[in-house]
């Protein structure tokens, strides 16, 4: 069969991913004072040996309140650029580009972990598990629920002290072997909360009107820009729409996809939602798709789709009609690490080679095949 469109390598800048499949960064809640553990390593290297394209980091403070918990990786010292090299060498050596998304959590840090209820942190967390409270940022002193912290506004001089913990966590990332660098702009942290209408009140230079509200993110990217390589790609993830229409629109992510492309950005991988409570409804599979689409065709940027894929025609579908770039899948990897060479096998396999699998893995399920195929159980049985 024919190579298929979501297997073909992609350059961008200077990277040349394998395939056009990328690990979503998923927050694992799992790291010590901002360094990833054991678990991360685990954790993501499954998905190199799975065969990605690139495998992504999770969600990275550039500062202690810029962490959603307690348990939150961290970028703002060099033992958590020491730790995190580990996992990048891990990745590269298996064959997937290193990547890594830089944020900072804004009015939604100093929440619980999912699994301790997802609110914000209080006296119980701190007698429970010595996880005491601290006071988040915000474009606006306006909690995200009427019940969670209200957040400390942001003066011009702190934004400043911002943009240098953005550039100095760009910085560690590169020392740390990183080929990838992404700047979350998404799902209600603090940069989705300057571009935000829902959350912005400000009135001064980085409030009131569009170009106001985008005038922190794009200093965030162009300082980062300014230490991250040319050579190596710079993504931004977007929240496309807020979903209340009074909120962020896809016409004004269409209009900060040039502003950001004009700045070097490669990619603009497109989400949805999260800096209001009711998020933008999910119309089915793949309900993202739509966005990428039109900031890819609009802006004339790279894109990358998220948000339940999970069939393998599906994926090669958005590449291949030029949908997006990239196809992003997190949950879906979750629950099938191989993924990637699953679809390969599906799009590309004769439905008894295993070559797709990382070494030893191909060899014993091609031991395993021929097994099977001699006591006479067929692929449909499986």
């Amino acid at each position: 069969m024919p190579q298929s469109k979501l297997f073909q390598p992609l350059a961008i800048a200077g990277t040349t991913l394998r395939n056009r499949i990328v690990i979503s960064p998923m927050c694992q809640y799992a790291a010590v004072d901002g360094v990833v553990q054991d678990w991360h390593l685990v954790h993501l290297g499954r998905f190199a040996l799975g065969g990605a394209g690139a495998v992504f980091v999770e969600a990275t403070g550039v500062t202690p309140e810029g962490r959603i918990s307690h348990g939150d990786v961290g970028l703002w010292n060099d033992e958590q650029a020491r730790a995190l090299a580990r996992v990048a060498d891990f990745l590269r050596a298996h064959g997937a580009a290193p990547a890594i998304q830089i944020a900072h959590a804004g009015r939604k840090g100093s929440t619980q972990r999912p699994w301790h209820g997802g609110g914000p942190v209080g006296a119980e967390d701190e007698r429970a598990r010595g996880e005491g409270p601290w006071t988040p940022v915000a474009p606006s002193a306006v909690p995200f629920k009427d019940d969670w912290i209200v957040p400390h506004a942001l003066s011009t001089a702190e934004i400043g002290g911002l943009l240098i913990a953005w550039r100095e966590a760009a910085r560690r990332a590169l020392d740390a072997g990183f080929e990838i660098l992404e700047v979350h702009a998404a799902h209600g942290y603090l940069l989705n909360e300057f571009l935000s209408p829902l959350a912005n009140f400000r009135d001064d230079a980085y409030g009131g009107d569009l170009a106001g509200r985008m005038r922190f993110p794009l200093e965030v990217v162009e300082t980062v820009r300014a230490v991250w390589p040319a050579s190596r790609p710079l993504f931004v993830r977007i929240s496309a729409v807020d979903g209340p229409e009074q909120g962020w629109s896809l016409d004004d992510s269409v209009a900060f996809a040039r502003e950001l492309k004009a700045r070097g950005v490669d990619v603009v991988d497109c989400s949805s939602g999260g800096v209001a409570p009711t998020p933008p409804p999910v119309s089915g599979p793949g309900y993202q798709v739509p966005y990428a689409e039109s900031v890819r065709k609009e802006a004339g940027v790279m894109t990358m789709a998220v948000g339940a894929i999970t069939e393998p025609r599906q994926a090669e579908a958005i590449v291949a009609e030029g949908k997006a770039d990239l196809v992003a899948v997190a949950r879906q990897a979750l629950a099938d690490p191989s993924w990637p060479v699953r679809c390969q096998h599906v799009l590309e396999g004769d439905g008894a080679d295993y070559h797709p699998w990382t070494g030893q893995t191909s060899f014993w399920l091609n031991v395993r095949e021929q097994g099977l195929q001699r006591m006479g159980v067929s692929e449909r049985d499986r």
